[in-house]
């Protein structure tokens, strides 16, 4: 596993150690940010779910000014701070130890926002639907803010969420790409 491009490209990331943790891949990840970006002019970023911290540490690499890495493993935890070491910018990092509906309510309560929030969550516990309403709800996208949902291809998503509107799918392999844009 490696960033792929940006100010951080080529270096190489630590996986989280064990099985319940399935990273995003290489491909998918590069594909993902070709869909997006691929490059930014700032921003914040969100992964509620960020496993080894791969795709947030890709976005602030890719011009992002921020993100913020939401786990509530502890190996997960101690993987993300070890790979943030390895950019040599540990300011543009913000790691939280907790699970994705506390994360959600305590980045609500101090008013931070984002433009992309990426979700990724183990392929069991997949709330894409309710986490979305819940990230609209709090108010925590900016305008013209999106997220993006990693899922397998065993769920099934709308195309129009209440709020939201897609306006990108994928399939790589088992995995979808979903975007959704917030509606003004």
């Amino acid at each position: 596993m490696r960033i792929i491009s940006g100010k951080f490209g080529s270096r190489n990331l630590k996986s989280v150690p064990g099985n319940k943790t399935r990273p995003t891949t290489d491909k998918v990840k590069e594909s993902l940010f070709n869909m997006i970006g691929p490059y930014f002019n700032g921003g914040n970023f969100l992964d509620l779910f960020a496993g080894s911290g791969a795709v947030s540490i890709e976005a602030v690499s890719r011009g992002f000014d921020s993100a913020t890495l939401v786990d509530r493993q502890y190996s997960a935890i101690k993987t993300i701070n070890e790979n943030i070491k390895i950019t040599k910018d540990k300011n543009a990092f913000n790691v939280l130890k907790m699970n994705a509906e506390n994360a959600l309510t305590y980045l609500s309560e101090n008013n931070r926002k984002y433009d992309i929030v990426f979700l990724d969550p183990p392929y069991k516990d997949q709330k894409m639907i309710t986490q979305l309403n819940e990230i609209k709800n709090l108010n925590l996208l900016n305008n013209g803010g999106i997220v993006v949902c990693e899922t397998d291809d065993n769920v099934i998503l709308e195309d129009n969420v209440e709020g939201y509107k897609m306006i990108q799918q994928k399939k790589y392999g088992i995995t979808i790409i979903s975007i959704y844009k917030l509606q003004e």
